[in-house]
């Protein structure tokens, strides 16, 4: 049986695959914790850890009819970025895909209502926020295997729990898989427009769009870290209106698989709370509760 051995919620933003000496320049002489974070954060969990495979919860890709998961043997290639190519720009990435696991998650999706389609295509289109975590979290451990699933455009908060349900279900299923799972992306996201976001680009929190968005991701930095994650449940239509990434559906997918509302797991932080042109950004780590994580919800098909 596969089991579930840590999860985060964690920032992918383009400024931390930036040469250090723009970094610097970028964020008034000093170094942004994002980068930092993930540092400590792979030589604390991801170097340490005994786990088999990490599946990214990818915010930057958006399905429309269907949940996808990646089911490739290995992917392999350079990356450059649609959105930012000066900074992303042909990143080699070469890593162990999970074809059993993706295949087994899928065959969870009727159980759960929803659809989920495993896709092997070698050039299927791989994004940043797998990619930079890859960088920083994967690369120089070549046995771990990697797996990516987006969110769904035409999904709603339901829908993106049952995607986590079944993933729960299709890790359970398979036999011996330890799972480190991430969702990939950032809690309020507003960019500065584009004739004043080069005024905002260092990571004090002051830059956050709104002092009101930049309340509600403390309010829920801080009921992460005590472990309340039914309180970030109940209260998602009050988020909504400070436009997190994606809808949130990252971290919707994660809980989904963790028990939502009867998850109590409480967060670690890694570097500190930051900006990024506008939005709000931040690493935070759930460890395994000793008791495991609370068994997902069973759904009616397609109900």
């Amino acid at each position: 049986m596969g089991e579930i051995v840590g999860a985060g919620l964690l920032a992918h933003v383009p400024t931390i695959v930036l040469p250090e000496q723009t970094r610097l320049e970028l964020n008034e002489g000093k170094e942004i914790t994002l980068v930092t974070g993930l540092r400590e954060l792979r030589k604390e969990v991801f170097e340490t850890l005994d786990y088999d495979t990490v599946v990214v919860l990818d915010s930057h890709w958006a399905t429309t009819v269907e949940f996808v998961v990646t089911a490739q043997q290995r992917r392999a290639g350079l990356f450059t970025s649609e959105e930012l190519p000066r900074g992303m720009c042909r990143m080699p990435f070469d890593f162990p895909g999970d074809p059993e696991l993706a295949h087994n998650v899928a065959a969870f999706a009727d159980k759960h209502g929803t659809w989920i389609t495993p896709i092997d295509d070698q050039y299927l289109p791989i994004y940043y926020a797998t990619i930079n975590l890859w960088k920083f979290l994967g690369e120089g451990l070549p046995d771990k295997r990697w797996v990516t699933i987006g969110v769904c455009q035409t999904g709603d908060m339901e829908d993106h729990l049952r995607l986590g349900r079944a993933l729960a279900d299709g890790i359970a299923a398979t036999p011996g898989r330890k799972v480190l799972l991430i969702a990939s992306g950032a809690l309020s996201h507003t960019f500065w427009p584009l004739r004043e976001l080069r005024d905002h680009e260092a990571g004090d929190p002051r830059h956050i769009f709104t002092p009101e968005a930049r309340a509600a991701d403390l309010e829920r930095i801080a009921w992460f870290k005590q472990g309340c994650h039914d309180r970030v449940l109940e209260t998602m239509p009050e988020f909504w209106t400070h436009k997190p990434e994606a809808r949130f559906f990252h971290y919707l997918m994660m809980i989904g698989a963790l028990g939502e509302e009867a998850c109590t797991a409480p967060a670690r932080q890694y570097g500190e709370y930051e900006n990024s042109i506008g939005t709000g950004q931040v690493h935070l780590w759930f460890d395994r509760p000793s008791g495991g994580w609370t068994a997902p919800r069973q759904e009616n098909a397609h109900a």
